[in-house]
């Protein structure tokens, strides 16, 4: 079954477990026995070992994931320090004073996830810990803030030069500057650009369409979960001190900001002579988010005693509280490299590349449409964006094709990428959302996709003219216009009027 068809199939089983049972645990474990008796050719003795073996022992052995699981854990315990000493519901009472509509209040969470592009994991725990009091006062579904947080994190990220995205597709590229293609590629990334267009329009306007319709719709009328099982109390305001301020929660954040930039470029070899751009194009996202956050704990502990809004003790016990908030994306995030792990090992990558180079000679005008779709599709699978781009760009870049042509096929590989991302049940970012937006998870995939997915349609039509006219404004242009159409033909008429 190695670099079949079938390699494919254990992620599938899993996803469409979890769409149709929303029971995400059981569905990405069967989906990981699925993987493992495919590899040892049915053989259940041998099956157990590997699913242990070289899934959950190889997945939490894996560096890097165990520096965002550290990363996890205390961002988890700095959102209960901000909690406890009224930093959160300082903010949530002043916000509550200065934004007055719910439009302003997802527009103020849009902005907030465009300033924290350093990175999508940090983006989507940050942003969904500070909004959610807000969210809340103003009636927004927990599942809308869970795309506004989803929608802003990789897109932004994924055209941000300095950020853990743009050092992951450099440090892909080799014998070239990754940096410049990925900054080349920027103009055409036509999924971001116009996911981040979509937030805008359907805030701005009041557009939505989907289940995401019916959230919004309950939440207006109180009920913010729908359907879905309330996942936790995120203790916003449940303060052991009553001498919070608003600099409770932002000194916290921009300590926490600082802190993960200099970790980053520290891994990079910034101190040790490299240029800020080089050290964050060389670094290791997971150990320099895992330290700068750690630097940031020790920090906020400290400032918060020395306020004394909070207490030795009370800070001590905030750690179990932090761990305890983010055992469900942790549990999930573990299942998902799992699977993800041993369906590489299955040959999934070689599967989908092998397909890919064998057709490619033939083809150029429709090449960045053809690489859009290969790539949804490989990072809907696998649940991973940078696996995905990780296996696509050397192959695009070692076809040499003619001008502008490559830089429009590697934004396709990276713009196809996120889109597949956002789609994915299995997806890392979409589970770090659910956790930020304390979102029931396949109510947050349930209610992105048809957006996602819309989005998708019209950049597949841009990468279809990007082939042929290679003009980034003119295909920007046009895509928008096309969007914004299909958009407000929704609202007129496919959105039935609440009153109705």
């Amino acid at each position: 079954m190695y670099a079949t068809f079938w390699s494919l199939v254990p992620p599938l089983v899993a996803i469409i477990l979890a769409l149709i049972t929303k029971e995400v645990y059981s569905s990405l474990f069967i989906g990981i026995i699925t993987a493992a008796l495919f590899i040892t050719n049915f053989d259940v003795v041998s099956a157990y070992t590997t699913m242990f073996n070289d899934g959950f022992i190889a997945s939490l052995s894996d560096s890097g994931h165990v520096g965002i699981l550290i990363f996890l854990v205390i961002l988890g315990t700095i959102v209960v320090l901000m909690n406890k000493a009224g930093g959160s519901a300082a903010y949530g009472k002043w916000a509550q004073e200065k934004i007055k509509s719910r439009k302003g209040t997802l527009l103020a969470t849009f902005a907030l996830g465009a300033l924290i592009f350093v990175d999508d994991y940090f983006n989507c725990l940050t942003v969904g810990s500070v909004m959610r009091p807000v969210t809340d006062k103003h009636n927004v579904s927990r599942a809308k803030l869970a795309y506004l947080i989803d929608a802003t994190a990789a897109p932004v990220c994924m055209i941000a030069p300095i950020s853990s995205w743009a050092a992951a597709v450099a440090g892909v590229v080799e014998g070239t500057d990754g940096l410049t293609l990925f900054i080349s590629a920027i103009p055409y990334n036509l999924y971001s650009l116009l996911t981040i267009a979509t937030i805008i329009i359907i805030s701005c306007f009041d557009i939505d369409f989907g289940l995401m319709k019916k959230h919004e719709d309950n939440a207006k009328k109180g009920d913010l979960f729908t359907s879905g099982e309330k996942v936790a109390d995120d203790g916003a305001f449940d303060a052991v001190s009553d001498k919070g301020r608003v600099i409770d929660l932002a000194f916290p954040v921009i300590v926490l900001i600082i802190a993960c930039i200099v970790g980053m470029i520290y891994t990079g070899g910034f101190f040790d002579g490299e240029s800020f751009v080089n050290s964050f194009a060389n670094c290791d996202a997971p150990t320099g988010l895992s330290m700068g956050s750690v630097a940031a704990l020790l920090i906020t502990v400290v400032f918060y005693m020395s306020r004394k809004v909070l207490t030795f003790k009370n800070c001590m016990e905030s750690f179990p509280e932090g761990f305890k908030a983010m055992i469900s994306p942790i549990l999930i995030l573990t299942f998902a490299w799992t699977l993800s792990g041993l369906t590489g090992n299955l040959g999934a990558a070689e599967y989908v590349s092998g397909i890919f180079e064998g057709s490619a000679a033939g083809l150029t005008g429709m090449l960045p449409a053809i690489v859009f779709l290969v790539a949804i599709f490989l990072a809907f699978s696998t649940g991973t964006s940078w696996g995905t781009f990780g296996i696509l760009l050397p192959i695009v870049v070692g076809i040499h094709l003619p001008g502008n042509l490559q830089i429009i096929t590697i934004a396709a590989c990276l713009a196809g990428a996120v889109c597949g991302d956002h789609c994915s049940p299995i997806s890392d970012t979409t589970i770090m959302a659910s956790a930020g937006a304390q979102c029931d998870h396949i109510n947050h995939v349930s209610t992105q996709l048809p957006y996602a997915l819309l989005v998708a349609a019209v950049s597949f039509v841009g990468y279809c003219m990007a082939g042929f006219i290679q003009n980034a404004w003119i295909i920007l242009i046009i895509s928008l216009i096309l969007l914004c159409a299909v958009l407000f033909a929704i609202k007129k008429f496919l959105v039935i009027p609440e009153e109705a």
